[in-house]
C-alpha cells in the first residue's frame, strides 16, 4: 500500500454488504446502509504517550474489524475507496 497512516490511525477497506434483503428484494444504492465491517489495509506506528514513547497498536494489517458508523474520513486512492480512522473508532476485531 502506498498510503501510510500517521499516529494511531488505520486504513480500512470496507466490506460490501449483501445487495438483497432477506425477502429477496434487491436493494438500490440509495437504500444501502454504510458498511460497519472492513479489513485493515495499513496501520500507523501508534500514538505517543506523555513521555514521548510509542504505544503499540492493538490491531494489525489483515484484521477484520467492526468500526463506528459515522467515524473516519472516506478517501478514494488508485480507484479504490478507503476509510481512515483512529484506532479508538475500531469497536471489535472479528475472530474466526
Amino acid at each position: 500500500m502506498k498510503l501510510r497512516p500517521l499516529g494511531d490511525r488505520v486504513i480500512i477497506k470496507a466490506m460490501e454488504k449483501e445487495e438483497k434483503s432477506k425477502g429477496g428484494i434487491i436493494m438500490p444504492d440509495t437504500a444501502k446502509e454504510k458498511p460497519l465491517e472492513g479489513e485493515i489495509i495499513a496501520v500507523g506506528p501508534g500514538k505517543l504517550d506523555d513521555d514521548g514513547k510509542r504505544l503499540p497498536m492493538d490491531v494489525k494489517v489483515g484484521d477484520k474489524v467492526i468500526y463506528s458508523k459515522y467515524s473516519g474520513t472516506e478517501i478514494k486512492f488508485d480507484g479504490e475507496e478507503y476509510l481512515i480512522l483512529r484506532e479508538s473508532d475500531v469497536q471489535a476485531v472479528v475472530e474466526k
